[in-house]
């Protein structure tokens, strides 16, 4: 399986949007610092956001499509999935 997540920092001002095929084992990078860059320079150690798809290309092509949506659209599709 492949996924497509996103993470956020603490106070959500920071959103991370990538692909993976073991989203445990990328989470657990993140949450540890374990690659230096970006995430753990903004401290993105919160998963907000995740999907799964069989097919890499597909995952890939959703990855892109997500980061060149505006922060609103991407708010909106977490708090889709997130309601409380």
């Amino acid at each position: 399986m492949y996924y497509v997540y996103m993470m956020a920092n603490l106070n959500n001002k920071v959103l991370y949007t990538e692909v993976t095929n073991n989203l445990e084992h990328s989470v657990y990078e993140h949450k540890n610092k374990l690659i230096k860059g970006f995430t753990a320079k903004y401290n993105v150690n919160k998963l907000v956001y995740f999907e799964y798809t069989s097919d890499v290309n597909l995952a890939i092509d959703r990855e892109k499509q997500i980061k060149g949506w505006t922060r609103q659209k991407k708010n909106e599709l977490i708090q889709g999935i997130n309601l409380e």
